[in-house]
């Protein structure tokens, strides 16, 4: 099928494309302001509804952001946190921060961590594989973290591990003490020494949206993330869900 030609495009599509070209070229720079509806249909001659349905495709892309009570401005391009081969360098422990409150700090950001729930559960299908715990009991504690930078949201992350491990221990704590889980679970005997980082990307559920304060139409990133001891066991598995308009990835790896 062929690309329908301007003229059989939806007016708000025009109108859309246009503005999104004067974006991109700069011509509207990162916060101006759009001109009202009323302009915009009066500039394209196109009804107010028109107009408006254009600013909502062009919010839906992520170019624009509405103010109550200011109108409608092209959005600031955001530094993209980075998440990749360094976040586990045990070099980073001698900072004191945790992989994501550095990452904030390079970036001039203030972070916080909110931890909603550490519960006793059931592992998903996908976790108890990759962590090779039983899917028919209780086999793991889940902790759900929500990462705000600068008090916006960026990510939530399901840490799993096993609750014959936990059971008892700072682990089942909001509070893990010095170097976070990571350092409990040494204690524990597990040392990380490969890490396995399955990406996807996906539309975000209802409970994910909410947390994340997406727009619609806006995807997340998910990365599976499965920890490996020294003895190739594998003792913790994160799901991270990650804002797709605010997060990149970054990998750099050697060739072997």
């Amino acid at each position: 099928m062929t690309p329908s030609a301007p003229s059989q495009q939806p007016p708000s599509r025009r109108i859309a494309d246009e503005l999104r070209r004067q974006i991109e070229t700069g011509k509207l720079r990162s916060g101006a302001k759009l001109p009202s509806e009323r302009s915009l249909a009066e500039t394209y001659g196109a009804a107010r509804n028109t107009a408006r349905e254009a600013i909502r495709l062009l919010a839906e892309q992520g170019l624009v952001t509405a103010k109550h009570g200011s109108g409608v401005f092209v959005r600031e391009p955001q530094r993209l946190f980075r998440f990749g081969s360094d976040r586990y360098s045990l070099k980073n422990r001698e900072t004191g921060l945790t992989p994501f409150r550095l990452e904030a700090q390079r970036q001039g950001k203030v972070a916080r961590i909110d931890v909603p729930s550490i519960a006793r559960e059931v592992p998903p299908a996908d976790v108890a594989e990759r962590l090779k715990v039983p899917t028919n009991e209780a086999s793991v504690v889940h902790r759900e973290n929500h990462y705000f930078a600068d008090d916006e949201p960026v990510q939530i992350v399901s840490t799993y591990l096993r609750w014959d491990e936990c059971q008892g221990t700072l682990l089942m704590q909001e509070k893990t003490g010095k170097d976070g889980i990571y350092g409990r679970l040494e204690d524990l005997g597990h040392v990380m020494t490969t890490v396995r980082d399955e990406i996807s990307a996906r539309m975000p559920t209802p409970h994910e949206a909410a947390v994340l304060t997406l727009l619609p139409g806006v995807p997340v990133l998910e990365v599976l993330h499965t920890s490996l001891d020294q003895d190739g066991v594998p003792f913790e598995v994160s799901r991270y869900v990650h804002r797709a308009d605010r997060t990149g990835l970054l990998y750099e790896l050697p060739v072997e």
